[in-house]
């Protein structure tokens, strides 16, 4: 298995028994970062999805943590897409969203595309800073949140 090591933070593939972890981090990060955002699907949903869909069917890659003692962040790629990319709050400024965003990259080195939230600005600050450029604005009506976002593209 391929790991990414990074002082006592480990970037690697996600296997199946990291699904519930991933999606615990997805939850905490995306209540604390997006808190005005209404998440159309339960936490028991948001399990199940990273259970049965994101971790065995998506280039899942977590982020594990020796003093945490378990998975601090977790990033899912499709075809070019950086899909996901989610820290837990008290894991932030650390320098692992840095580790992962070079991670995608280095993995679609052709270049990348991502969607984000309008009113999720610090996102906006951290990819643009990676060389990711504002390409298009949506009223939200194209995502399950209805939430107005941001489409960002990285080329080489």
């Amino acid at each position: 298995m391929s790991s990414v090591f990074m002082g006592s933070v480990a970037l690697r593939r996600a296997v199946s028994a990291d699904a519930a972890a991933a999606a615990d981090v997805w939850l905490r990060s995306f209540d604390a970062a997006l808190p005005t955002v209404v998440r159309p699907r339960s936490d028991d949903d948001v399990r199940n999805h990273f259970r049965d869909v994101v971790v065995p069917l998506r280039e899942t890659w977590v982020a594990e943590a020796e003093a945490a003692d378990g998975i601090v962040g977790v990033m899912v790629l499709a075809d070019g897409l950086l899909s996901q990319l989610y820290l837990d709050p008290d894991w932030r400024g650390r320098g692992i969203g840095d580790r992962f965003v070079a991670l995608a990259k280095e993995r679609s080195p052709q270049g990348l595309t991502l969607w984000t939230f309008q009113v999720n600005k610090p996102a906006h600050r951290f990819y643009e800073r990676h060389g990711f450029v504002e390409s298009e604005r949506t009223d939200g009506s194209g995502n399950e949140e209805r939430e107005p976002d941001v489409r960002y593209l990285w080329r080489p």
